[in-house]
């Protein structure tokens, strides 16, 4: 069971890496905001894994649900105001 527990971290991680890579050198800023959501919510995984299920739960509720559906919000209310 451990071994299988060290390859679902180390697979998580290079996700993690993968998403961050995106979210850093992206073109298209909903794209930036998607991989650094995918970010957060592997984080919250990787706290799972870690036994923090609290921490997990805070993670992915305020750092994957709401700041992705804040950076969205602002990016619409941005691209809303370009033609006033």
């Amino acid at each position: 069971m451990s071994g299988l527990l060290s390859f679902m971290s180390f697979v998580i991680c290079v996700a993690l890496v993968g998403a961050a890579w995106v979210a850093i050198r992206s073109t298209s800023l909903p794209m930036a905001i998607l991989a650094a959501g995918l970010v957060s919510l592997l984080a919250s995984l990787m706290f799972l894994i870690l036994a923090a299920p609290d921490v997990a739960m805070t993670e992915a509720a305020i750092g994957c649900g709401l700041t992705t559906f804040l950076f969205f919000f602002v990016l619409g209310r941005v691209r809303g105001g370009e033609h006033d």
